[in-house]
């Protein structure tokens, strides 16, 4: 069949790499010059099943609230006229029991082992270069009480089959050199070993590239797509500033912009764009950078090390589809990273970037079929969807395949959503 997918990040592109493995005529349309420019652009670079939690849990509510007093909350809440967002929260809220939160994390963490073993798969079978690193991820505490509180909560993913083991500071600054100044301060951290990292943005370019050259897979750049024309049963074209397109199938692919477009059509999904601020640093000729990645777990600031750089993200800040940012929204990660490593980087040369995070209320993505037969969603995937992508897309390419997938769709589908 023709498909067209609509949405160049790495979901997208990821969706489209799998749907021509499968023989279709795949094209892609996104409104940038080149993949993964938005969302897939500089978010943390984990690839970590190790921090599958929803962000729905009984704790979240609290962290809300402060945070309409207070700039050091990892969630940032605005109150403003938007009904979107006041229904987004209502749904988010009734996601926050501890029952409910348990359950979508589990649904969550099944998504990115699977996802992982997928990044493994395509590493073996083509080459694409991205500073991938595998030597594991270090989610630290600087109090006994919040450790404690993170070893408890770590069951459900370890039941789940994920590998995390609890270490002291020394074991720390043994896996990792660069915090030595830290061990005082900290109270211990959770290490997740089989945890990874990479640069999104590197990895969706090479992969477009790879499937532009080989004629695999059609990409229309600069194209917006303004509307999806069709009925109850079936899309018929989309309207772009480059003409209609057509085709057999089509992919949702678009993160925070999927609900906008699929209105029209009478689909409603329950996604809300959470702004997230980043930094990527050059690390120059510092000798005491980070070697691998991980999480400040007070703050949830998180680092990775991507080749020569070092990329720092932090907090989720409820503002629309506002992408706009100041010195100000990165004072305090930067203040942390600098103190985590205080040799770490050239701080000064910071690059500030701040994108959209297509959030659920239960914090996993939504895919495959909707009631129109040739419809079908890859969206949604919030603040980890660089971990969803690879089992996201081949879920999505096994639906309209007819094919099972290989872990079950609860809680995955848009009618759980």
């Amino acid at each position: 069949m023709k498909a067209l997918v609509l949405g160049a990040g790495v979901v997208g592109t990821a969706t489209a790499y799998f749907l021509a493995k499968d023989g279709h005529e795949v094209e892609v349309i996104d409104r940038q010059d080149k993949a993964a420019m938005e969302t897939s652009f500089s978010n943390a670079g984990m690839i970590a099943p190790g921090h599958a939690y929803t962000w729905a849990s009984p704790r979240a509510p609290k962290i809300l609230l402060q945070s309409l007093f207070r700039d050091d909350t990892s969630l940032k809440f605005r109150l403003r006229f938007d009904p979107a967002l006041w229904a987004w929260s209502w749904k988010f809220l009734r996601e926050c029991p501890a029952h409910r939160a348990a359950s979508n994390t589990v649904n969550k963490v099944r998504l990115c082992l699977y996802s992982q073993r997928l990044f493994a798969e395509i590493n073996q079978a083509e080459t694409i270069m991205y500073d991938r690193q595998v030597g594991g991820a270090l989610y630290l505490y600087r109090d006994r009480e919040h450790f404690n509180r993170g070893v408890d909560a770590t069951r459900v993913l370890t039941d789940n089959g994920v590998s995390l083991l609890p270490i002291d500071p020394d074991k720390i600054v043994e896996l990792e050199p660069a915090l030595a100044n830290e061990r005082d301060s900290l109270a211990g951290a959770i290490y997740c070993p089989t945890d990874e990292s990479g640069d999104c943005h590197k990895f969706t370019n090479a992969l477009a590239e790879l499937l532009s050259r080989d004629g695999r897979v059609n990409f229309h750049w600069n194209t917006t797509i303004s509307r999806l024309i069709g009925d109850r049963r079936a899309l018929d074209k989309v309207v772009t500033s480059k003409g209609d397109m057509r085709a057999d199938i089509y992919v949702l692919a678009l993160g925070s912009y999927s609900p906008l477009l699929s209105r029209d059509l009478g689909v409603r999904l329950p996604i809300y764009p959470v702004k997230g601020y980043a930094l990527t640093i050059p690390i120059g000729r510092r000798n005491r950078a980070p070697k691998g990645c991980g999480v400040d777990e007070k703050y949830l600031i998180a680092w990775s090390r991507l080749g020569d750089r070092l990329r720092v993200t932090a907090k989720a800040d409820f503002a629309g589809y506002d992408r706009s940012h100041s010195a100000a929204d990165f004072a305090h990660m930067l203040r942390t990273i600098k103190r985590l490593f205080p040799d770490g980087a050239d701080y000064p040369q910071a690059v500030q970037w701040a994108g959209l995070r297509p959030m659920t209320p239960k914090g996993t993505p939504i895919l495959g079929a909707t009631p129109m037969r040739n419809l079908f969603l890859n969206t949604g995937h919030g603040h980890i969807g660089w971990t969803m992508s690879l089992g996201s897309a081949r879920i999505v390419a096994d639906v309209i395949a007819g094919r099972a997938p290989a872990i079950e769709m609860t809680g995955l589908g848009l009618a759980d959503a």
